[in-house]
């Protein structure tokens, strides 16, 4: 048996051990705070058994394992739907960025060990209501104070704000050169005076997204974490994770067994649906689809194993990953017929195809929208020449509000 195989094995039997506590079973019906609530419990018990950070250096309170044990524990842990969606953002992109930047070391180590136990959480404060999904068109400001900073603006769409402690936010500190020359990258106390969080309610009926206002928030230079001005090369490093991070291959909808599951009961034209050449030619490009990704994932994590970047396969990844949950999810809504217009405003998108489709559209903005990701592979992947850019080398205070 190989290293990996006993990993997974440990991994899957301390997941059997825990599910009838925390799995997709203990969490029907719970109230959101009360699932968050189950979910810090099970963080802290992650922790204790040796299954957080399990890619971290051990310096900060990791496991120092590879990258390929912690893509074998996810898939592992998916399976059982634990109580993980909440920090799904915190830990996957804000901790690992502070990781990586900040200096002070024993502050790093403090945080880390408190997010992997879900005793603190963090958020990312990219996207803006007047930038899309272009980052460096952001116009929440920072301007110098003493020793310190002073921001002010609004950010939008912010995932699990309402319950973050800290956050990671970039701000334009000059609006005299080029957009993304004008930026720079901060950690920031979503606690602090003048920071106020207004969640907005989705189709889906949650409101797991949010509003946030700064209003005169007071940062210090120490919680500045690129160099003045160096803040949007920051922000692509979290991107590029973010794109692994936020999606698995199946787009964080239902697993194709349960399209199998769901098809096998119902009937098309008087004959079984999977005996149906179009349901069977669904079910083999997803499936074809779901480990071409999982390949380019693998590939990813193996390239961060060996000290590399990961690259702009993630926005094929995540681009693919998504539009696929929701046509399958269409699918599957159309093959029940009439009862498939029953929506449960509860229900799990891993689950449900109703949730899963009507939820699918804020995964197609989440990470950078669809048009955005068509760009990066038509650019970074088959070297295709860029779009014409208007206000390319333009001052930022010079490009049209």
């Amino acid at each position: 048996m190989s290293d990996y195989e006993a990993f997974r094995g440990r991994a899957r039997a301390w997941l059997q051990s825990v599910a009838g506590e925390f799995g997709k079973d203990a969490r029907q019906g719970l109230s959101e705070e009360e699932g968050l609530a189950l979910g810090r419990r099970y963080l802290a018990a992650r922790h204790d058994a040796g299954f957080a950070g399990i890619n971290w250096p051990v310096d900060v309170g990791g496991q120092g394992l590879s990258h390929i044990e912690k893509v074998i524990f996810d898939t592992e842990e998916m399976a059982f739907g634990m109580p993980v969606g909440y920090f799904g953002i915190s830990l996957g992109m804000p901790v690992p960025i502070i990781i990586r930047y900040c200096e002070d070391r024993d502050w790093v180590r403090e945080r880390v060990r408190k997010a992997l136990r879900g005793e603190e959480m963090w958020c990312q404060l990219f996207s803006e209501p007047a930038g899309g999904s272009d980052l460096a068109g952001l116009r929440t400001r920072a301007e110098q104070d003493g020793n310190g900073w002073r921001i002010n603006g609004q950010k939008v769409w912010t995932s699990w704000a309402q319950y973050c402690d800290y956050g990671v936010i970039v701000a334009r500190t000059d609006p005299n050169v080029p957009k993304h020359q004008g930026l720079t990258y901060y950690w920031v106390d979503m606690k602090a005076p003048g920071v106020t969080v207004r969640p907005i309610k989705l189709a889906g009926g949650d409101s797991h997204v949010n509003e946030v206002f700064f209003d005169d928030v007071r940062v210090e230079d120490s919680q500045r974490m690129s160099p003045v001005g160096g803040g949007f090369g920051v922000a692509m490093a979290t991107l590029m994770i973010e794109r692994y991070v936020a999606t698995d291959s199946g787009g964080f909808g239902p697993h194709l067994d349960l399209f199998v599951e769901h098809a096998r009961g119902l009937a098309v034209n008087g004959r079984p649906a999977l005996k149906d050449g179009r349901i069977r030619s669904a079910i083999a490009r997803n499936h074809a689809m779901r480990a071409g990704l999982e390949s380019i994932t693998t590939r990813a994590m193996l390239m961060m194993q060996a000290g590399m970047e990961p690259g702009p396969e993630g926005s094929l990844n995540k681009l693919v990953a998504v539009r696929s949950r929701q046509k399958l999810s269409e699918l599957a809504i159309d093959l029940a017929g009439t009862d498939g217009l029953h929506f449960d405003p509860h229900a799990s998108q891993k689950d449900d195809w109703g949730s899963s489709w009507i939820n699918a559209p804020t995964g197609r903005i989440a990470g950078g929208a669809d048009e955005m990701l068509l760009n990066t592979i038509a650019e970074k992947i088959l070297g295709l020449p860029q779009d014409h850019r208007p206000d390319k080398g333009v001052p930022f205070n010079q490009i049209p509000a």
